[in-house]
């Protein structure tokens, strides 16, 4: 962004630790879930020297077990048997990655959209978007660029991760209510009330307790498609759990294979008696997220074909399953190649000619016409083309270039 390569996303404290019958990851990349962990190893002043030690006196299973009940955000490594072998797995066997279950009757969409100079596919379709992270965002992403109008919502209350938000936040518009208050919640539900999708990707629970649970959005606008991205699935022990891409990758034995494949190909033994390597990028978020946008347009289209309203339901350890049945590269092909580029500005030539601009847009003032952005400042985002595109029409490369500059960028109203 403005020719500086991205900060690092990662907090000092979050990875991968040997605990003493084997490893945890942690995560505490948000600031109330590194003072939680950091609470249960009763550490007043923690480096990562510090937490190691403390992991050492700690079992995996039962740390884990520890964490999840106090809310906090941990996952015992497993290997691919091990995890085959837990209720949660057994749960989702056999499940697809996307499932789309019908949740109250509709009359068929007629649909012309909100936008009767449709040029994109999505064009007129409005999209409520409370996601955070990763995949959420990157599905909202990608409807977004299909001309969707997305309306991403966050909270004031809740910390952000700026070089992640600015990124998943491509083509969108972004405001922000706090759902704490009546006055946020009755603003969400003028907003469903226009609306043709809701996109969440929050903890079990939080939005239900404020009454935008999928029976009620239904119940509230008839021919809804609510898309619901869960960390492990919507039943089974571990149906409340918390969870990220990481700490599902740890869970469910991608660590583990990868740091076999690894030391397979690297011909060296490790001294532990488990290899553990974490895979380079976050893919099942990304997986997730792209399959989360496909069932959505999936479930529109049952809209039209058959009526009804629809829930769209993806997990991220669903989708590692998806992912796994895909089967394994043999270890010679698969690290095969370069390393990832290094971060640089410029970028290295490998992405250059992947690179395309975005314009970050200004805030909002009350008295701006929600049609009307802020003209943009001088400030330019370089990101990867998306993985999946069409040719953009011309009246459609102004909304999809423009990047909001804040999560409050924008007015919650739709155009």
């Amino acid at each position: 962004m403005d020719d500086q390569p991205p900060t690092e996303v990662w907090d000092d404290l979050a990875g991968l630790y040997p605990t003493r019958d084997g490893h945890v990851r942690i995560h505490t990349n948000f600031p109330h879930h590194r003072k939680g962990i950091l609470h249960l190893l009763d550490i007043a002043n923690p480096t990562r020297a510090v937490v190691a030690n403390a992991l050492l006196e700690k079992d995996a299973l039962t740390f884990e077990e520890e964490a999840t009940k106090a809310g906090m955000c941990v996952a015992a490594v497993r290997t691919f048997d091990e995890w085959d072998r837990h209720p949660q797995a057994q749960t989702l066997r056999a499940r697809l990655p996307i499932e789309l279950v019908k949740i109250g009757d509709a009359p068929v969409r007629r649909f012309s959209g909100h936008n009767s100079n449709r040029v994109m596919p999505l064009d007129g379709v409005r999209v409520l978007e409370l996601t955070r992270v990763l995949a959420g965002p990157i599905a909202g992403r990608s409807l977004a660029r299909f001309g969707a109008d997305v309306l991403w919502i966050t909270s004031p209350n809740l910390p952000s991760i700026p070089v992640v938000d600015i990124d998943t936040s491509r083509g969108k518009r972004a405001a922000q209510l706090d759902l704490n208050s009546d006055h946020g919640v009755e603003s969400l539900q003028h907003l469903v009330d226009g609306c043709d999708v809701f996109l969440q990707s929050y903890r079990p629970g939080s939005l239900a307790r404020r009454g935008f649970d999928p029976a009620s959005l239904a119940k509230r606008r008839p021919g809804i498609v609510v898309a619901n991205l869960r960390g492990y699935g919507c039943d089974g022990p571990w149906a409340e759990k918390r969870a990220f891409d990481s700490l599902v990758q740890a869970a469910t034995g991608f660590n583990a294979a990868e740091g076999a494949a690894w030391e397979c190909h690297s011909q060296r033994s490790s001294h532990d008696q488990r290899p553990i390597r974490t895979l380079p990028v976050q893919c099942l978020d990304h997986a997730a997220g792209h399959l989360l946008a496909f069932g959505i347009t999936a479930a529109l289209c049952r809209t039209m074909q058959e009526g009804g309203s629809w829930e769209v339901r993806v997990s991220l350890a669903g989708v590692g399953e998806f992912l796994r049945n895909l089967g394994q590269l043999d270890d010679e092909l698969a690290f095969k190649g370069r390393d990832i580029p290094k971060k640089m500005s410029p970028p290295d030539p490998e992405i250059m000619d992947m690179l395309t601009p975005y314009y970050i847009r200004e805030r909002h003032s009350e008295t701006d016409s929600p049609s009307s952005p802020k003209p943009i400042r001088e400030r330019t985002l370089m990101a990867l083309e998306p993985a999946a595109s069409l040719a953009l029409s011309s009246s459609h490369k102004s909304t999809a270039r423009q990047v909001p500059g804040s999560l409050d960028c924008d007015l919650p109203t739709w155009l």
